[in-house]
């Protein structure tokens, strides 16, 4: 049977588009989730939380008591400490850290274990209410040396 060259390419073409549309769900990015730990009484938590699921990621809220095992575990040590510790893949995001950063560091995947935002920087995410002022991210590399990863304004 003979068939033109239009209905054949015609046939290609819608064949193509529906492989592309079963094809496209397997290359989308992967959902961005994270575990974030907080003590039950902080506030300023729940606005970092806010800010992290409205830049698109799914949040887990556990709640302790005691922070401190948590940090230690993932090797944030207590000078860069702030108030709640987040666990995105092999990296802990300790404190008020931009979402920004956060997909940066997904993005570039350095060599390292952590990024903090140490103590609680007034205009960072969660903080706003506080006033603003100037603060850096500091990226934890793999053996406990730190780098400056961002450097922020305040909200």
């Amino acid at each position: 049977m003979n068939r033109s060259p239009t209905i054949l390419d015609r046939r290609s073409i819608l064949s193509g588009l529906s492989l592309a549309a079963f094809a496209a769900p397997a290359l989308a990015a992967p959902p961005k989730r994270m575990t974030a730990y907080k003590t039950p009484w902080c506030g300023c938590c729940g606005g970092w939380i806010a800010h992290m699921r409205q830049a698109g990621w799914t949040v887990e809220v556990v709640e302790r008591e005691d922070l401190a095992p948590t940090r230690a575990q993932h090797g944030v040590p207590d000078r860069l400490a702030s108030c709640h510790t987040a666990v995105v893949g092999p990296y802990a995001i300790e404190g008020h850290v931009p979402a920004g950063d956060v997909d940066r560091l997904l993005s570039e995947r350095p060599a390292a274990r952590a990024l903090s935002a140490p103590g609680m920087p007034a205009g960072s995410p969660g903080m706003e209410a506080a006033g603003r002022e100037p603060y850096t991210t500091v990226l934890i590399l793999n053996d406990g040396s730190t780098r400056v990863f961002g450097r922020h304004n305040g909200a």
